[in-house]
């Protein structure tokens, strides 16, 4: 018999309040309001590792929701992702409490200059032991650049032109500044690093300039493992060149198995073995020790689930105000400056107000499972079949219930069918991902940028 892939599993958050699944706030179960507390993630951390989680993914964004009803009032009432906390500064903290658990953390390239991101990232890579990724992300809300001090968001496609040289000067820095075998820690001769083993990168690239030497020497992976979740088509050529993992969303089995064929089309055409990247689907579950007990929660959740929460932040993706349309009036959803796959779809599936409004019954986008532990394994299974992905993405609903649940409910039943693991891999994030060593394979190009050492007598 075939051995069955196993399951990836991401939990999915965002250091807030309201992170996808809007409303949920107000459940009485509900603690994400203490994301404030260190004690909140170290938990979460905890719980996650006991699941055998890959991987804890953090959203993040600059600015705010500010589109729909042209203000941020919708957007503070129920906490639409703002409140907003730094996502970085509690990775120390849960990895801390953890020796397996990987950490996906989203930054944005137009933010921070490449050079103090790249020591940050280094930073993290050592403090985790080699258990750090990052999520590309290039920017969507004007918002966020007004706040920056720039006029509105440059074009789409521009972004990812710049996040192309962006990385660029990462790559020069992680891979190329210090060579293999550079740290000498000779207390005898007194010499810690070799001055002949690391150089200064040059870069005078089309949009960044860099000189200088990288602050921080090589940590356990270099390169932290790089994740993506554009599927336009400038940002599926974006993903085709530097990402290991892609983040997509698919509202049913057959535009999910499509995104992931054009995925692996493009990664193959940019040299790279289709199979080398990782997919994962965002997905929420609403699991129960049976199935009537998994149908009156989630019948609860929707009862304190906001759907026009849920519209706000449709609305900051899209770019278009969707208060001023009616409930079933057409929706002029274009190519604007936002996020180009949201206008896509809903444009291919006409949405209207009132079916956003019926998508958005539990305040998120995502696709729904409930059922018993069995009934969710099950399906879960079947996404993976029929769609080639390699694992979910799990967003939450009531915190900590819903991690806990799906810890104590769903992965034992997917164990008993084999389809996820019943062990960690010791190592990196990339090891543990690919079983293929901790640092960028020959393939990526990423690895073009490493530096030979030199032939010493």
């Amino acid at each position: 018999m075939a051995v069955r892939k196993k399951m990836l599993i991401n939990a999915f958050s965002m250091n807030c309040v309201g992170h996808i699944n809007h409303g949920l706030w107000s459940h009485p179960r509900d603690r994400s309001g203490d994301y404030r507390r260190l004690s909140y993630w170290t938990d979460l951390a905890a719980t996650l590792e006991r699941g055998l989680f890959d991987g804890l993914f953090l959203a993040d964004i600059l600015g705010v929701y500010d589109v729909y009803g042209g203000s941020v009032d919708l957007t503070l009432r129920e906490s639409v992702q703002l409140p907003v906390n730094d996502p970085l500064m509690l990775i120390s903290a849960m990895a801390a409490v953890t020796r397996h658990l990987g950490f996906g953390v989203t930054v944005n390239t137009s933010n921070e200059a490449p050079y103090t991101f790249a020591r940050r990232m280094s930073t993290l890579d050592h403090l985790t032991n080699g258990r750090i990724g990052w999520n590309i992300v290039t920017g969507y809300l004007d918002s966020a650049a007004r706040a920056l001090g720039d006029q509105g968001m440059i074009d789409h496609d521009t972004r990812y032109d710049r996040a192309d040289d962006y990385l660029d000067v990462l790559y020069k820095l992680w891979e190329g500044s210090w060579e293999e075998g550079a740290i000498l820690a000779d207390r005898s001769r007194r010499i810690y690093a070799d001055p002949a083993r690391v150089k200064a990168i040059s870069h005078d690239g089309p949009y960044y300039r860099c000189e200088g030497y990288h602050l921080s020497e090589p940590s356990p992976q270099r390169t932290p493992v790089l994740f993506q979740a554009g599927t336009s088509g400038r940002g599926q050529a974006f993903a085709a060149r530097h990402a290991e993992c892609v983040f997509i969303t698919g509202s049913d089995r057959k535009t999910a198995r499509s995104a992931v064929d054009a995925l692996r089309a493009a990664v193959g055409q940019a040299g790279r073995s289709p199979d080398s990247v990782r997919i994962l689907m965002g997905i929420t579950v609403v699991p129960g020790r049976t199935a009537a007990e998994a149908r009156e929660k989630h019948a609860d959740y929707i009862a304190h689930a906001s759907p026009e929460a849920g519209l706000a932040h449709f609305s900051a993706g899209s770019g278009i105000d969707l208060s001023r349309y009616g409930p079933d009036d057409p929706i002029a959803f274009g190519t604007g400056n936002a996020i180009q796959s949201v206008n896509n779809a809903a444009r291919r599936a006409g949405l209207t107000r009132r079916a956003l409004l019926e998508q958005l019954a539990i305040g998120g986008r995502y696709p729904v499972i409930v059922g018993d532990g069995g009934q969710v394994a099950e399906e879960l299974i079947s996404w993976m079949d029929e769609t080639g992905i390699d694992g979910f993405n799990l967003t939450r609903t009531v915190v900590p219930e819903c991690y806990e649940d799906f810890v104590d409910i769903v992965v034992p039943e997917l164990q008993a069918r084999g389809a996820y693991k019943t062990a960690y891999t010791d190592g990196t994030l990339r090891h543990a991902l690919f079983q293929a060593g901790d640092r960028l394979p020959a393939h990526h190009y990423g690895s073009r940028f490493r530096t030979v050492p030199k032939t010493r007598a």
